[in-house]
């Protein structure tokens, strides 16, 4: 259980055989040079940290620049949609002052949380030890219950805790506050992509344009920047291209609007497929979480059915 490398050391009249089961990652038969061994070491390092749980893991930010464009939604319900693909999924309550998700899953205020997590040399079994796990199959790492308790988490605090959880998830989830300080650029720099929420409301497409110009000058590229269409269908009078010219491309997603069926999930705290799962507004949700998921390694969906089981 520990997926360290083994190299067997043996002669040619004792062959050893490398196959699922026999422990040997590779065979060295003697006698060898030193460029052998140590060519067959770096083969072998690169093989090993290409398949760690970090280099498979992946970390979405989900930011919206303007309240109410649904990004606390978005990011919960992709990440059940993801959870369903049997995936080991973590979803961080970034929102530290007023913890949307746990305000939106009904969690207790003494449920543990981000503040409960050591400030140094972060342990698997501390992070075990806090997380919430939601029936969606989302484990939830909440936000402090009161707002004075989010001055206790700096960003090398978040640091830490990413650099831990990308070895113990697969796919990390980070609903983040509408607002661009040290903590929430500290979790687009431990992100692979940032989810923009908007929709089409004349302000939150300006602010969203805004943002894009902001992540433009601290050198984050337009590439690690995804853009979400909340209500896709409902333009409110606003042209088609509207966004498409504020935000100076084409948007990647688009999510319909079902405003009651939203409205009951969230009074429930369940996903939206759960309460409707054959539902327009679902099936762009599951492709959101699909697209999203698309470019990770098989082995890491392998590990995370073994880390399930």
């Amino acid at each position: 259980g520990l997926e360290i490398p083994i190299i067997a050391l043996t002669v040619p009249q004792k062959p050893v055989k490398v196959g699922e089961g026999m422990g040997a990652t590779e065979v060295l038969s003697m006698p060898f040079s030193g460029f052998d061994f140590m060519s067959l070491l770096q083969k072998m390092h690169q093989q090993h940290r290409a398949q760690a749980p970090e280099s498979l893991s992946r970390v979405y930010a989900f930011f919206g620049a303007k309240g109410g464009v649904g990004t606390t939604t978005m990011a919960y319900n992709v990440a059940a949609a993801i959870a369903a693909q049997h995936l080991r999924v973590a979803l961080i309550d970034g929102s530290l002052q007023f913890g949307d998700v746990r305000a939106l899953l009904r969690v207790p205020d003494d449920a543990p949380s981000i503040v409960q997590l050591p400030t140094t040399h972060i342990q698997r079994t501390d992070l075990e030890q806090v997380m919430y796990r939601d029936k969606s199959g989302v484990e939830v790492l909440l936000a402090p219950p009161r707002i004075e308790m989010a001055e206790m988490i700096t960003p090398r605090d978040i640091e830490r805790i990413m650099s831990l959880m990308r070895k113990v998830y697969n796919v990390v989830v980070i609903d983040t506050a509408t607002t661009v300080d040290d903590i929430v650029l500290s979790y687009f720099d431990s992100s692979d992509v940032i989810v923009q929420i908007v929709n089409y409301e004349w302000m939150a497409m300006q602010r969203t344009r805004a943002m894009a110009e902001t992540l433009e000058a601290i050198n984050i590229p337009a590439s690690h920047v995804r853009y979400l269409v909340n209500r896709a269908d409902s333009s409110a009078g606003l042209p088609r291209d509207a966004l498409t010219q504020a935000i100076g491309r084409a948007p990647d997603f688009d999510v319909v609007s079902d405003g009651p069926l939203v409205l009951e999930a969230n009074n429930r705290g369940q996903p939206i497929a759960v309460i409707g799962p054959n539902t327009a507004i679902a099936r762009d949700i599951e492709r959101v979480a699909t697209e999203l998921t698309r470019t990770m390694e098989p082995a890491g969906r392998h590990a995370a059915g073994a880390a399930a089981q």
